[in-house]
């Protein structure tokens, strides 16, 4: 097993900026913003010489007993009791803060481990920058510079020297599952119910996750990774640069993932912001299941209309599976997930060339593809060229005239034949040469392709006399 470290500290100390750094990526939100992390985010750490977790934190506010920042502070200390060491995030510029103090004596009850790491050290004396921090009682202070990765090596080093290496692990694959909406549609409170425990923050308010969260877990001793993102709003409506990011992040969570949950509010009309989302995942050709959250307790009428607007708004999804579930009492999550599975075994389908080629056969026997002029185009065999989403390549001749609706036919023949569910398929035409083409005349002049041989001069044809013309010239 590998160790986990988890980052502690107040807003704005550099925790998001240290678990990029530490797992050598950009998957934290980072800007001089506090109280920008909420949720926990977990990595895998790349920076020493042993394997590791690195578990990034919101700004702990320990006394705070109310509202989303006590939200932030019981996440934090879930985090705290997972650990097996913790990592304890001071500021050097600011100098020590009351709250670091209260910060300090919480987790010195929690018996873990702690470390205290004085950041934003880079360009200052270490013995200066860290005497004030000896007063938290924590140890030897070490200063380090997570924007500069000064010290880092050395910092993780001597943190998990106690730990034995991990042994390694198997790279598996798995489902990954983006849960995607508007905000406040219930996403985290879906993303909880899946995992059985309060996970990520669900809070009575649009836009409490900022960041995209991802998250290992097992469902019946199979692994999956579940992705909480950022409820999307429409262009217009996004103004601050925070929430501009965390629409990025969404949409590449949704690229990143093999399956995608469109949550839907059954107690609000499916509006353009909605079909724009359901958009987006079917150009990046990612398998789909819809649910429509908030279904408990909805009065007769207000059900039908929005089973008449489902199938007049998303009518391009019909090949994605609708659920109508409550994420807050649970219902409905469990056929959730027997979706999600055969979507994604229908998304990562292997295809044998002969059932393509017999499949192509019927199809085209059923319904012939229209004639372009004198011709009409001729399919002769397909092969599998991808998958997430599927992708059929068929070869032939004149498939530059195929119309739309043809291609729209085919794909249609060959999800409806191969019984593929939850994901779209795509069909891509190859053009073959014509074996019968005329060749293009070779160019006068050109030298041979035999080394050394020489450049024959070609002289300019000499004019013909138009028939009729006299042969000698005019006597004098």
């Amino acid at each position: 097993m590998k160790p986990t470290l988890v980052l502690v500290g107040r807003p704005n100390v550099g925790k998001s900026t240290l678990f990029n750094r530490l797992t050598k990526s950009r998957d934290a939100l980072v800007a001089d913003f506090p109280g920008l992390t909420r949720d926990r985010h977990y990595g895998h750490g790349k920076v020493g010489s042993k394997d590791y977790l690195v578990v990034d934190t919101g700004g702990f506010e320990p006394v705070v007993k109310e509202g989303i920042l006590h939200e932030m502070a019981r996440q934090t200390l879930q985090a705290v009791d997972e650990a097996d060491v913790v990592l304890f995030l001071v500021d050097a510029r600011q100098g020590l803060a009351p709250q670091d103090k209260q910060i300090a004596d919480q987790l010195r009850k929690t018996g873990r481990k702690v470390w205290l790491a004085v950041n934003k050290a880079e360009g200052m004396r270490r013995d200066v920058v860290t005497a004030e921090f000896f007063e938290l009682g924590l140890g030897d202070p070490l200063a380090i510079s997570a924007a500069h990765g000064d010290g880092l090596r050395e910092l993780i080093d001597l943190v998990l020297a106690d730990f034995p290496p991990a042994a390694e692990e198997e790279d598996s694959q798995h489902p990954k599952i983006a849960i995607i909406g508007r905000p406040n549609v219930g996403k985290s409170t879906l993303v909880n119910s899946i995992l059985g425990e309060e996970r990520v923050i669900a809070f009575d308010a649009p836009g409490t996750t900022r960041d995209s969260i991802y998250i290992d877990f097992e469902r019946e001793g199979k692994p999956y990774t579940i992705i909480d993102t950022a409820g999307v709003r429409r262009r217009g409506k996004v103004t601050e640069a925070i929430e501009k990011f965390s629409v990025i992040k969404t949409l590449q969570a949704v690229e990143d993932a093999n399956v995608a949950v469109l949550v839907l509010d059954a107690k609000l009309e499916i509006s353009d912001q909605d079909a724009s989302l359901a958009g987006f995942i079917l150009e990046s050709g990612r398998a789909l299941v819809i649910a429509i959250n908030k279904w408990d307790n909805l009065p007769l009428e207000q059900r039908e209309m929005i089973k008449r607007e489902v199938e007049r708004k998303l009518n391009f999804l019909s090949f994605a599976k609708l659920h109508f579930i409550s994420a807050l009492q649970g219902d409905g999550v469990g056929g959730l997930f027997k979706s999600i599975d055969k979507a994604y075994s229908s998304a990562m389908v292997k295809l044998s060339t002969p059932q393509l080629i017999r499949a192509l056969q019927l199809a085209t026997e059923k319904q012939a593809p229209p004639r372009a002029g004198m011709f009409r185009p001729k399919m002769r065999y397909a092969h599998q060229g991808g998958s997430n989403p599927p992708v059929v390549v068929v070869h032939g001749t004149s498939l530059e005239h195929v119309p739309d609706s043809y291609w729209r036919y085919l794909e249609h023949s060959f999800v409806k034949m191969f019984q593929l569910e939850g994901t779209p398929l795509r069909v891509q035409f190859k053009r073959g040469d014509n074996p019968f083409a005329p060749k293009e005349a070779p160019i006068p002049g050109r030298a041979s392709s035999k080394p050394g041989a020489r450049r024959k001069p070609v002289s300019a044809p000499t004019p013909r006399k138009p028939r009729g013309a006299p042969r000698g010239g005019k006597k004098s």
